[in-house]
């Protein structure tokens, strides 16, 4: 079988959502289907929206599949499912208030990963805010406040600016509010519960779905603890590691002059948000830009960049 020492570059699915808009065009000069578009499932193999790669000898093929068929290119792992899924959402209006299961629950009741997810913040207008978490000192507290409908009491609003970072692990009740494009590393699940959807009609007259029993079932008392990041500057690199947790790590990586990389994981995912640059793999050198996403596999050991970038880098 033929050794394959290339990245994957990837091509993915565009989501459209109550909630979406149009700077997903605007800041990153992709295609989408419409002014209500809510997320790229920039790296994913999930079968909800899977990537294909676009490039050298696997071009045309699906993560998923990739996935199943070369185990080798990810360090032949124990996971019968690609773990992660790399996402940019664009919030137009507010998402629901939600929260998310984690796997003992999700795998139970709903057939797949629970889901622990991560916030980059790529853009955010003046005076953006999320919900983070909630007022409830008791689980008795909790669950009257959501039953009486008293939002305001027991939301807990956050302001943010460009460049900020949120760890959300499962059970952490949270929303994305108005005016913010983040980049969002997390599990590969599809499981949303939604407590709160601002009492919002679809353009068929009709409320969304809410989850009530499930999200109570889920939700955590703790207030929610965000990672402490940490830098390291080496040459032309500036390194921050943005969280570290059972499921995955998420960097920064700033670059600004020629470095050279060993491969330290089974393998790497990569999203380019912005500059311009030169990956060079096995001799081989591939333009890379803001909006690329790939991975690099396990075959791949070494490789360099050149140029001025800034990457989001994960890894399990």
């Amino acid at each position: 079988m033929e050794r394959i020492t290339e990245p994957l570059f990837l091509q993915s699915t565009m989501h459209e959502k109550i909630w979406g808009g149009n700077r997903l065009r605007k800041l990153f000069n992709y295609d989408i289907p419409s002014e209500t578009t809510g997320e790229y499932w920039a790296i994913s193999a999930h079968p909800n929206g899977p990537s294909t790669v676009i490039n050298g000898s696997l071009a045309g093929q699906t993560l998923d599949q990739i996935y199943k068929d070369h185990p080798e290119l990810f360090g032949h792992p124990t996971s019968p499912v690609f773990p992660l899924l790399t996402k940019i959402l664009d919030a137009n209006e507010w998402l629901s208030v939600q929260v998310h299961p984690d796997d003992t629950y999700a795998l139970e009741h709903e057939g797949e990963l629970g889901k622990t997810e991560c916030w980059y913040v790529l853009h955010a207008d003046p005076g953006a805010q999320i919900i983070y978490g909630h007022q409830a000192r008791t689980r008795d507290e909790l669950v009257e406040k959501i039953n009486e409908g008293a939002w305001e009491e027991l939301l807990t609003y956050t302001p943010v600016q460009t460049g900020d970072f949120f760890y959300v692990p499962s059970g952490t009740l949270h929303a994305i509010g108005p005016g913010i494009l983040i980049l969002e590393t997390q599990q590969s699940s599809d499981t949303t519960y939604r407590v709160y959807d601002f009492d919002r009609l679809d353009d068929q007259g009709k409320a969304r779905p809410l989850h009530i029993n499930q999200s109570l079932d889920v939700l955590s008392i703790e207030k929610p603890q965000n990672s402490t990041p940490s830098h390291v500057h080496i040459d032309h690199l500036s390194l921050t590691t943005l969280v570290t947790n059972p499921f995955f790590t998420v960097e920064k990586w700033d670059i600004d002059g020629p470095i050279t990389v060993q491969q330290t994981t089974p393998y790497s995912l990569i999203s380019v948000i912005d500059g311009l640059g030169i990956l060079i793999c096995d001799g081989q050198e591939y333009p890379i830009k803001k909006g690329d996403h790939f991975i690099l596999p396990t075959s791949i050991q070494k490789w360099s960049y050149t140029g001025n970038l800034s990457l989001v880098v994960s890894h399990i």
